[in-house]
């Protein structure tokens, strides 16, 4: 997790450079994740959950989006094709799960950075964490 944080610290840096001498709005700022379901940190999520959403703080692009891996046997099974609800701000991962196990999946990455809003800004990385009851 040392590379997680320094990837956060030169992120924070980078975005406080950009905005050190101008005003910062919510629409100057990247977009980050305002929700998850699964919330994060969540240990008993019904094993028959067959999506994951995330919802951001804007309007996402559509059709661009990046569900990577913290690790291979910590990221679902996918079930299908992501896709944003009508509110152009939440993604729906279609997933099968898998009971009593813990699930780490990052919503953009150092490496990918598709998650991005209608001005094409990448989303701030967020890694979601939950683990499945029986």
């Amino acid at each position: 997790m040392r590379i997680c944080a320094l990837t956060t610290l030169a992120l924070f840096l980078a975005v406080s450079a950009v905005f050190a001498d101008d005003e910062i709005t919510l629409e100057s700022v990247p977009p980050v994740v305002v929700k998850t379901v699964p919330e994060a940190g969540t240990s008993d999520v019904d094993a028959s959950t067959s999506e994951i959403r995330v919802t951001f703080s804007k309007a996402m692009t559509d059709g661009s989006w990046s569900w990577s891996t913290l690790s291979k046997e910590s990221f679902p099974e996918v079930q299908g094709k992501p896709s944003y609800m009508k509110d152009e701000r939440t993604c729906v991962l279609p997933v099968k799960l898998q009971p009593e196990k813990t699930y780490a999946i990052w919503i953009n990455s150092d490496k990918f950075r598709n998650f991005k809003d209608a001005s094409g800004v990448p989303a701030v990385p967020y890694l979601l964490v939950f683990k499945t009851s029986r």
